[in-house]
């Protein structure tokens, strides 16, 4: 798929580029905006260096695109493989898509999202899969728009920080041979 893809709006024009490594500060700033959004600024422990190794290291664990009306910057998506192994084939899962509030409306959101599912079928995907906030009814209404199905009978689990380096070490939860420990 290229690199650009123009789209022409009656009130202006909307270009969605793929990010390069020149485009770190500009995909960090992002990024704050939305935890900003979303209530979560706490929770952003990403740096400029990390992103840029993360994006354009030696084996780049996600990518980005901006959306950009009349040439200025006003959204983002970042984007990564998965595998389904019920498909036996890989999947598109969008970490995160963000427009600037004073621009949703214009069909940013919809445009980077209909680039993706172009993006994932060009590259074998069968499916495309994303979060979403519990209370963020507006971005629910609009997915279910596009025909999107809430996976309802779901739920994700996360570890991280000390939880994660304590099941790496085998010190958390179960013991490391795997055995449920005894209730008694």
């Amino acid at each position: 798929m290229e690199e650009r893809m123009a789209i022409r709006h009656k009130t202006g024009s909307l270009e969605i580029r793929r990010a390069t490594e020149n485009d770190i500060s500009l995909l960090f700033s992002f990024i704050k905006e939305l935890a900003e959004y979303e209530k979560l600024s706490g929770e952003v422990t990403a740096t400029e260096k990390n992103l840029r190794g993360s994006l354009f290291g030696s084996r780049p664990a996600a990518e980005a695109l901006f959306g950009y009306w009349d040439n200025k910057p006003v959204g983002f998506a970042v984007f990564f493989h998965n595998f389904s192994t019920f498909l036996g084939r890989p999947g598109l899962y969008l970490e995160d898509i963000y427009v600037k509030p004073e621009y949703r409306g214009k069909g940013i959101g919809r445009a980077l999202l209909v680039y993706l599912a172009s993006l994932a079928r060009e590259r074998g995907c069968g499916r495309m899969e994303w979060a979403v906030l519990d209370w963020n009814e507006s971005a629910i209404k609009f997915y279910k728009g596009l025909n999107a199905v809430p996976m309802d009978e779901w739920t994700v689990f996360r570890l991280t920080g000390e939880a994660l380096d304590n099941l790496a070490r085998g010190k958390s939860g179960f013991p490391v041979s795997g055995k449920r420990p005894d209730p008694a």
